[in-house]
């Protein structure tokens, strides 16, 4: 069976430095930091007392009053980028087969602020429940992609994956190969996230995972770095319209990257933990070469998953050293996280678009915050180190992991007739 070959027409993003496409690669060319003192809640009494929060943002300027309140922030955020998305994508709403047009979309959490106050709220009552009629569609992970096919009229195929922080590269990696299969003309494909809530700070406080510089939030988050100490928590979506090649051409859109594969695998090794030896993480990428028919010499450029952790930078690197061999010093190695923060089940989505835009501009956006070597790192590596550096990217890709040992890896290759 022949593949169909499957291009990238459409984006939208809506994270913590920046609310739509052109203000996310302007913070990101720019090195700016999204990290803050935390406003949607009292934090005083945590161990973590900043996020990368959205800024100036409000649902209502884009949703409905009263349709926004039956939605967590989380597919708010969904509705906002896929909105981007489509209206960056040129497609004719009207005329396009509705019936192959899917949504698949990513979420590690799905409403966690709707859960927490609801039952807050239960509990702070007389013991009746009394819950929002809206409470269980509010919270569902799949709710999202649910919403932004009603509001489209999109019948193709709709549901969430969920994988912890590879959720959103899981989403595109189905929406590939429904694209590809030819099941699909069109799919809207990425992922949102809102978990910077008491539950969520909470959470991941009790598993030491966040970095605890409350005296410098923006420096936090800091890849690669010796003096790390844990991600910071960010928020928002990330949405990319994947089309059939033919149909895009047809209906002449602007095509910013073809997607040429995709590999999936399992540490099996430990809860949240990788494995120190990164043996997931090398059969991922392998398995993403693979898929793409490309070799890892022709690899330029790679966006890791790169979430500022002691144990996950180390295990990831010495995998990209091991797969890629020699090669690998050749490549632009970065981690956008250190500027968004870790947007969980969106982070797939947004550093996908950063890859993809990277490769359009001939920019690779920096890692930023690093001061202190670590000696557990391969020297040799160029991990593009506090300011963007430009190159001409033919082939990126994108690394996501998620707790459980979910592996994620996405290719890229630079639009060609």
């Amino acid at each position: 069976m022949q593949l169909k070959r499957v291009v990238v027409t459409g984006l939208g993003a809506l994270t913590p430095i920046g609310n739509n496409i052109e203000e996310y690669w302007n913070g990101l060319v720019n090195g700016v930091s999204g990290a803050a003192p935390v406003t949607y809640y009292d934090a005083t009494k945590f161990k973590t007392r900043f996020a990368c929060e959205l800024k100036n943002f409000n649902a209502t300027d884009f949703i409905d009053r009263k349709e926004a309140r039956k939605m967590d922030r989380f597919t708010q955020y969904a509705i906002v980028a896929s909105d981007e998305a489509i209206l960056n994508s040129g497609l004719d709403l009207d005329t396009i087969n509705k019936l192959r047009v899917g949504v698949i979309w990513g979420a590690g959490i799905g409403g966690l602020e709707t859960f927490q106050n609801e039952v807050l709220n239960f509990a702070s009552g007389d013991g009746t429940p009394r819950f929002n009629p809206f409470f269980i569609p509010k919270m569902i992970p799949d709710i999202a992609p649910g919403l932004i096919s009603i509001k489209n009229g999109f019948m193709g195929p709709n549901y969430t994956t969920v994988s912890a922080c590879a959720s959103s590269a899981n989403a595109m990696i189905d929406a590939l190969n429904y694209v590809r299969l030819g099941h699909c003309d069109v799919i809207v494909t990425g992922g949102s996230e809102a978990a910077v809530t008491i539950a969520g700070m909470g959470g991941f406080n009790a598993m030491h995972a966040l970095s605890t510089r409350n005296e410098s939030p923006e420096t936090a988050s800091r890849p690669f770095d010796a003096e790390r100490d844990g991600f910071v928590l960010g928020e928002g979506a990330g949405a990319i319209i994947l089309e059939e090649y033919e149909h895009a051409k047809a209906r002449g859109a602007k095509i910013y990257a073809e997607v040429i594969g995709g590999g999936m695998s399992s540490d099996a090794y430990h809860m949240t933990a990788p494995h120190p030896e990164g043996i997931g993480v090398i059969a991922v990428m392998k398995n993403c070469l693979e898929n793409a028919g490309i070799k890892p010499e022709d690899v330029d450029h790679i966006n890791t998953h790169g979430t500022s952790t002691p144990l996950g930078d180390v295990a990831e690197l010495k995998a990209i050293s091991e797969v890629f061999g020699d090669h690998a010093k050749n490549i632009n190695i970065n981690s956008t996280k250190s500027m968004t923060g870790h947007l969980l089940g969106a982070a797939g989505a947004i550093e996908s678009i950063a890859s993809i835009l990277a490769m359009e501009n001939g920019i690779i956006p920096p890692t930023i915050n690093h001061t202190t070597v670590d000696e557990n790192i391969n020297p040799d590596l160029n991990l593009t180190l506090n300011k963007a550096q430009k190159r001409d990217i033919k082939i990126a890709m994108s690394n996501t992991f998620g707790f459980g040992g979910h592996n994620a890896c996405v290719a890229f290759k630079k639009f060609e007739e």
